[in-house]
């Protein structure tokens, strides 16, 4: 469900680069017997996404992604959210692809054809980023345009400020990077308790509630497809449980240092959120603000869209990332950030 809104931390006289370091080494260890597999049949039929997966193995754990287009051309990652899976990009891939730009998918630890841990000590915030970072140094990701939206930006710009040399530009839609100090919504927690402990857990209707336009039953059930049982629903749970709401939350510190990071980041910087989405509406103006990047860009509302404006305007939404990136070509003097 919708991330929450960053606070306002004091802006330092210098930060250093972040250092670049080998994830894969410090990866969590998970026992096989602990982890479930969706059947690839599952799979089989789904609309308008005929593109073949990839799997890269992190220590025990198989994650998918799709990898699209030119092999030369710099990537444009796309990042989806919870209780989302790479099927939110099926509007935006072709778009992107026509344009000549290669586009990576992934598919989070526990969302779509990726690995699900069956434990609950398994997940965490911090063991999301270790892993999507392990991936990023693995394909070795370098000059990405990162398009991030919902978890995918508490995912993504975690990925972004841990390694910023490998990035052109970022998106945001819809999405944020909250620290622990944030004023929280009641109906935020109300979510967070119905994730936990309902016993009816209707991930695709949960992703169609978050649509401002319909969405078809074919779709709802493609969005139910990585989860046979409620066995693997159980990242999509507990994802809620790792927003950082409170001071002593574990990811805040690296949070606010991943701000930092943003605030010294000079490369092309574009927000695109949506009209019909009330919980991030607004948060846009915070890396407006504070991210030096977002000066002069071409900040866009989307309109008649909601949370997943992937599906309600997701080719529009792909086109305005084909200009950004025509607009703003990557200079190598722009610094480390």
């Amino acid at each position: 469900m919708p991330a929450l809104m960053p606070s306002l931390v004091p802006t330092p006289m210098l930060q250093p680069k972040p250092p670049v370091t080998n994830t894969r080494a410090s990866l969590p260890r998970i026992h096989k017997d602990r982890v479930l597999r969706t059947p690839e049949a599952r799979f089989a039929g789904l609309t308008d996404f005929p593109y073949t997966p990839r799997y890269l193995e992190l220590d025990g754990l198989r994650l998918a992604y799709i990898d699209e287009g030119p092999r030369e051309a710099p990537p444009v990652l796309l990042m989806h959210g919870e209780p989302a899976w790479s099927y939110l990009y099926r509007k935006m891939i072709p778009v992107l692809v026509a344009a000549g730009h290669r586009v990576l998918a992934p598919d989070l630890v526990g969302f779509g054809r990726s690995d699900k841990p069956s434990h609950p000590a398994d997940y965490s915030y911090a063991n999301h980023v270790q892993w999507m970072c392990a991936w990023m140094e693995a394909i070795d990701l370098q000059d990405a345009t990162l398009f991030c939206q919902d978890w995918g930006s508490l995912i993504g710009l975690r990925m972004l400020t841990h390694s910023p040399q490998r990035f052109a530009r970022a998106v945001l839609a819809n999405g944020g990077l909250p620290n622990g100090q944030d004023k929280i919504p009641k109906a935020f927690y109300v979510w967070r308790a119905f994730a936990r402990f309902s016993p009816w857990f209707p991930i695709g209707r949960i992703v169609k509630a978050g649509c401002a336009a319909p969405l078809a039953e074919a779709d709802v059930a493609a969005y139910d497809a990585p989860f046979p049982s409620t066995r693997y629903t159980l990242g999509a749970r507990l994802f809620p449980t790792f927003v950082p709401t409170s001071p002593g939350d574990p990811e805040r510190e690296p949070n606010t240092q991943a701000w930092e990071v943003l605030k010294q980041w000079h490369k092309p910087f574009l927000t695109l959120f949506s009209s019909r989405d009330p919980i991030t509406r607004g948060g846009e103006r915070r890396f407006q603000k504070r991210v030096p990047g977002a000066a002069g860009q071409a900040h866009e509302t989307i309109r008649r869209a909601g949370h997943f404006l992937q599906e309600d305007k997701g080719a529009e939404v792909a086109q305005k990332i084909n200009a950004f990136i025509a607009a703003t070509p990557q200079s190598r003097e722009s610094g480390a950030s």
